[in-house]
């Protein structure tokens, strides 16, 4: 057995999407702050770059959404995945941090099991609501689970996995909670009028979900301009994305010039300022209820996809907002439901209904309590850097051991 020295931190963290770049970026930082110093490897893109990881692989080689979608692009992720792997076995990491995206992290932390490189699993993988045989894979692959919500303890804990509830980062996240831009300067840069109620489209921050929300979404625009409503829509670009490309796809579904705006950069201020948003499921119905944005959640996934996850899925609603509230706050259109006349429909009773937007804000503000206080992404690095320490400590035992 290789021994390492007690006094050189090395961490694999390993992200696999946008969302995870985003909280593995934070929790790099924190754990540096926690630990004074440490060298951490793996995968991740721009926000995890930009916070001192050192990435062998980027996530983009991992960007795959549902079943049929993955075969083209497995060719491209195996390279990577071993390219994770050879690193691990360069390095000898004491700890192996996996965000979220369990397709690709629960296969890592089986083969990390017998490297003997212990697993903290941050941002619990929601295979509570799909895929529950995976449940007992955890049992032997994470040695401790982070979970952002407050009812997935119970669940982890049930399932025999070491868990902490650290509560969820968006709730300190300065986008969510200072303004970047005023109204007026938004509106200017978006080239939308002062006066026009304006709702905000966002299709999803990956081409693949471009490719099968977009067009439902200038259908439902197109819907409403023809009904006669008094409105206006943006559709802020994710980061993941090149604006030029969305306006093409935009061309390409058929929006007519004018009817749907872009601005980059400025999601959370898109939303601050609209009356309403349609928005893909995912960490961004989260952001929007944060943010006290009246919304419809949609999504559309191949047909063949969309099959064979009707004998997968085993949760009620698609949208983590209405899982935290426990009923329907707000309206989900999924594969047939997700037409451009749903659309129409439930954004017109949106903007003609006040109540209809109290009462679904008010219930926002019962979610965003579901979210916890605060400090989430300190707790989460204070419970790594106590299993880093555990793990020195032992480290340590087995060498004054050996040399008796």
């Amino acid at each position: 057995m290789e021994v390492r020295e007690a006094s050189s931190t090395s961490v694999l963290m390993v992200a696999g999407e946008r969302s995870g770049d985003l909280h593995g970026a934070e929790l790099a930082a924190a754990l540096k702050a926690e630990l004074g110093e440490a060298s951490i490897f793996g995968c991740g893109g721009a926000a995890m770059r930009n916070a001192g990881v050192e990435t062998v692989a980027d996530l983009r080689d991992f960007a795959m959404v549902g079943i049929t979608e993955v075969v083209s692009g497995l060719p491209r992720a195996r390279r990577a995945f071993h390219a994770i792997l050879a690193e691990a076995d360069r390095r000898h990491p004491q700890l192996a941090v996996l965000i979220d995206a369990p397709s690709l992290n629960l296969r890592l932390a089986k083969q990390l099991k017998p490297r003997r490189i212990p697993v903290a699993y941050y941002v619990s993988p929601q295979i509570w609501a799909w895929k529950k045989w995976r449940m007992r894979h955890l049992q032997d692959r994470v040695d401790h689970m982070l979970c952002l919500f407050d009812f997935e303890e119970e669940i982890y804990r049930r399932a025999g996995v070491p868990v902490t509830y650290v509560g969820h980062p968006l709730v300190d996240r300065p986008e969510i909670n200072e303004p970047a831009m005023p109204r007026e300067q938004f509106l200017m840069r978006a080239g939308l009028e002062p006066g026009v109620p304006v709702v905000a489209l966002l299709p999803g921050s990956r081409e693949i979900e471009l490719k099968y929300n977009l067009p439902p979404l200038v259908a439902g625009a197109a819907e409403l301009r023809r009904r006669g409503q008094n409105v206006q829509f943006v559709l802020p670009v994710a980061a993941t994305l090149s604006e030029a490309a969305v306006r093409t796809q935009l061309q390409s579904c058929g929006a007519a010039p004018g009817l749907i705006h872009t601005v980059a950069h400025a999601t959370h201020d898109a939303l601050r300022i609209a009356q309403a948003a349609v928005v893909a499921s995912g960490t961004a119905t989260l952001e929007t209820a944060l943010l006290g944005c009246p919304m419809v959640v949609v999504y559309r996934v191949a047909a063949s996809t969309a099959f064979f996850a009707r004998f997968m899925v085993d949760v009620p609603f698609f949208s983590m907002v209405n899982l935290l509230a426990g009923r329907e706050v707000v309206k989900e259109l999924v594969q047939r439901d997700f037409t451009g006349t749903r659309v129409a429909d439930e954004v017109a009773r949106l903007l003609n209904q006040p109540e209809a937007r109290e009462e679904m804000t008010a219930a926002f503000r019962g979610v965003r309590q579901r979210l916890g206080p605060g400090g989430a992404v300190r707790r989460a690095a204070r419970t790594v850097a106590d299993m880093l320490r555990a793990g020195q400590h032992l480290t340590t035992a087995a060498v004054a051991l050996a040399s008796r």
